[in-house]
């Protein structure tokens, strides 16, 4: 590192508070935009090692040694980001002026992107005293002494010194080698990075569950989570990139801006380190978050902190499933709904009708990026109330909460993007909560321009169904993007009648075109039916699922505008190869699929299979006597025989319950039933 971490600690044991803020100051300058530490200088090392090899075409033998200086070096880097950020803490705790305590949060957060350097940084004192500083609580940190002795500072110095000696040296001895893969860094959540999840698709619970490890693993510093992108700085704030954070500072009360700075470093080290998610919740700090939360709904014009309490929350009951539960039992559906209606400006014309005005503005880029945080945490706290049967006063709150998602799906925001992300996140959530408390989505009544269906207004269901064709042109993320839209037209196609006839006219028009397969084209159709046969298995039923609905379940129907190969998939795991009618909860209607002109003509030559009628093949057994087509015909028998035996195939068949199964069970099940017969014959 160029800054001078050695004179900051100077600076900070003599007191000078002066020589502290300019040189801090200057370390957030140079660091601002660093979110992988030493990135830069193992790139230049690895393109000098590459030259150098693709001059010399060999390896010399000396190098071998230069791999660990390197790594010495990067460990080095590492103790010096450690001591830093032990200092800061320790200086902050001392009582500093206010200004001085800004330019030092700035510089812990920045330190606290890496999360190499948490295990020495994060204990109880550490996290009560950023929580006190984010006005989470009023408890003083105590676990380690306000004014420690020179000792402490002493020793930080001396490591130092080492530390700089050392890497001094191993530069005189130009030691160069390959440095570990910059993906095993993790960056932190940050105002300057990118956010945790991207476009509102993200499944945070089974992500974040995915990469827990234990507080050993934490402290020894042996974890490697997985990598984001290069991160970049937050949209609302772009228009201040140019600026400065001083520009930005100045315009903030001091208050709030220390608040914010607090609140940005207690991100980054919940999201970097399992020991401080685990002690968060044993400190009881979700309360203070709450509280802080409840307190500024209310508000007007909410505070720039307010977006980095909902990002805290998140992490935290994305982490934490017991913090979690502690926020639903906390009222947190009700703390969330306010806050999601502050955000929209919510006007009510009737119990659970909000006032959509065709002219509205759009939604701002800050209220948009509060809006998707409090949509996640919504998602978070409610994922397990879709099978649950909600009581009567829940059953209000969240048809409540399903008005204000209607105006999340129908308002637009600045920025494309941000429309796409809002609704992806209304999309989630619309799928964790109870399917009896969606019917709000289409009690809105109709206005001369709105879309409908046997007289119900399919508005939101016309804007849901524009969002899943969106994204199947996408063709980027496709589990991840689709699942959660497919599930959510699927129940809601199951619910209501209405919303099924509608969706079906837009995807399963009456056949007239047969000469090509089902799958082939562009037609929300068809792409929907390339995915019956996609490799990820959730996928391609959540694809087959959704057309099975809007087919009534009906295997003839569904057979008929997919083709029996793309329809084998779903018929095998429902048991339905046998042709039975299906099995459901659902009240569908008598109506009938009446075939079009064009369909009836060509239906004799259509291939059941393929869906589309085929070209006319030649007989293979033409021209051959009798006596030949018996030879081949055993010939295959044969052949059929020899790969049975030898297990390379196995012979299946449909059973009674329209299940595949050998056709070995089949013979037998099939003798059973004969000697029943016989035996019923003989009594």
């Amino acid at each position: 590192m160029d800054v001078d971490m050695e004179g900051i600690i100077q600076c900070i044991k003599q007191g000078d508070e002066n020589g502290v803020q300019m040189q801090l100051q200057q370390f957030n300058k140079e660091y601002s935009q660093c979110f992988f530490f030493d990135a830069d200088e193992r790139e230049r090392k690895r393109q000098r090692k590459l030259e150098e090899f693709r001059k010399n075409k060999v390896r010399d033998f000396a190098d071998s040694d230069s791999d660990i200086d390197d790594f010495g070096q990067e460990d080095r880097g590492l103790i010096l980001r450690q001591n830093l950020a032990v200092v800061i803490v320790r200086f902050m705790r001392a009582g500093v002026k206010r200004s001085l305590l800004r330019v030092s949060l700035h510089s812990l957060r920045i330190l606290t992107r890496d999360k190499k350097i948490l295990g020495h940084l994060v204990t109880d004192s550490t996290l009560l005293t950023l929580a006190k500083l984010a006005g989470l609580t009023t408890n003083d940190a105590t676990e380690e002494g306000n004014d420690p002795d020179s000792d402490f500072y002493d020793n930080i110095i001396a490591s130092l010194a080492e530390a700089k000696l050392l890497q001094g040296c191993a530069e005189e001895d130009g030691g160069e080698g390959e440095a570990p893969d910059p993906s095993e860094e993790f960056p932190a959540v940050d105002d300057d990075s990118r956010s945790v999840t991207s476009g509102g698709d993200l499944d945070s619970n089974s992500w974040f569950g995915s990469h827990r490890t234990s507080i050993n693993e934490m402290h020894r510093g042996s974890i490697h989570q997985k990598a984001l992108e290069r991160g970049r700085r937050d949209r609302r704030e772009s228009k201040m990139e140019g600026e400065g954070d001083v520009v930005e500072e100045e315009e903030e009360r001091g208050e709030e801006a220390l608040r914010k700075e607090a609140m940005k470093v207690l991100c980054n080290v919940v999201y970097n380190s399992t020991w401080a998610q685990e002690r968060f919740s044993a400190l009881r700090l979700l309360s203070g978050l709450i509280e802080c939360l409840s307190s500024s709904v209310s508000w007007s014009s909410p505070s720039s902190v307010q977006f980095y309490e909902l990002r805290l929350m998140f992490l935290i009951t994305a982490l934490r499933p017991e913090l979690s539960t502690q926020l639903k039992q906390e009222g947190g559906v009700p703390i969330l709904t306010a806050a999601l209606e502050s955000c929209l400006e919510v006007q009510w014309k009737e119990q659970y009708e909000c006032v959509l005005e065709p002219a509205a503005p759009l939604i701002s880029l800050e209220a948009s990026q509060r809006i998707v945080e409090i949509l996640k945490i919504l998602f978070n706290i409610t994922y397990s109330t879709h099978k649950q049967e909600p009581s009567e006063d829940d059953a209000a709150l969240y048809r409540h909460l399903v008005a204000i998602l209607r105006l999340c799906l129908m308002r637009k925001c600045l920025l494309p993007e941000d429309t796409d992300e809002l609704q992806g996140h209304t999309v989630n959530l619309l799928t964790a909560l109870p399917l009896q408390c969606l019917n709000v989505l289409l009690t809105m009544p109709l206005e001369p321009e709105s879309k409908q269906s046997l007289g119900v207004n399919m508005d939101c269901v016309h804007t849901l169904l524009t969002f899943m064709e969106r994204r199947l042109e996408a063709g980027d993320r496709v589990k991840e993007k689709l699942t959660p839209i497919l599930n959510l037209l699927t129940e809601s196609c199951r619910a209501h009648r209405e919303t099924r006839l509608y969706i079906r006219k837009h995807i399963l028009p009456p056949l007239r075109d047969v000469s090509h397969r089902p799958e082939e084209g562009d037609t929300v159709k068809s792409r929907l039916v390339r995915l019956m046969t996609h490799l990820d298995t959730d996928l391609k039923h959540c694809a087959a699922d959704l057309l099975f609905v809007l087919c009534k379940e009906n295997v003839r129907r569904f057979v008929k505008y997919t083709g029996y190969g793309n329809a084998a998939g779903l018929l095998a795991t429902r048991g339905l190869l046998g042709g039975q009618r299906a099995v459901s909860d659902a009240q569908y209607s008598s109506d009938s699929d009446s075939d079009t002109e064009e369909y009836r003509q060509m239906k004799d030559r259509i291939n059941p299979v393929t869906g589309r009628v085929e070209a006319e093949q030649s007989n293979p057994m033409e021209g051959m006597t009798e006596e030949e087509k018996e030879e081949e015909a055993k010939r295959l028998i044969m052949l059929f025989n020899k790969l049975s035996k030898e297990n390379i195939i196995q012979p299946m068949g449909v059973d009674g319950e329209g299940k595949l199964v050998p056709m070995t069970g089949l013979e037998e099940a099939k003798s059973e039933s004969e000697d029943e017969a016989e035996s019923d014959k003989d009594n």
